[in-house]
């Protein structure tokens, strides 16, 4: 019996398996998404209690970062892309 065969599943096409770089873009996304989202809140409502270099907004800047990250790395590992024949 060749690895081949082993590896297979009974249909004798190979399983479909999920890289582990789409979670991780996932959970990037989601991240960048809930810190930027946070960010534009203190935007619109800041806190009593201003912290050093606050006047930047690196809340917002983190969180689109980190969605930028995630999407690519989603985009690039997207486990349903169409496989193309020859």
């Amino acid at each position: 019996m060749s690895i081949e065969k082993q590896n297979s599943d009974s249909t004798g096409d190979e399983a479909k398996r999920i890289e582990i770089w789409f979670f991780i873009g996932a959970l990037l996304s989601v991240y960048g998404i809930l810190i930027a989202l946070s960010g534009v809140y203190y935007l619109f409502f800041p806190p009593t209690q201003q912290v050093a270099l606050s006047y930047l907004h690196s809340d917002i800047w983190w969180g689109a970062l980190l969605l930028i990250l995630g999407l690519i790395y989603c985009i690039k590992y997207w486990p349903f892309r169409k496989e193309a024949t020859a």
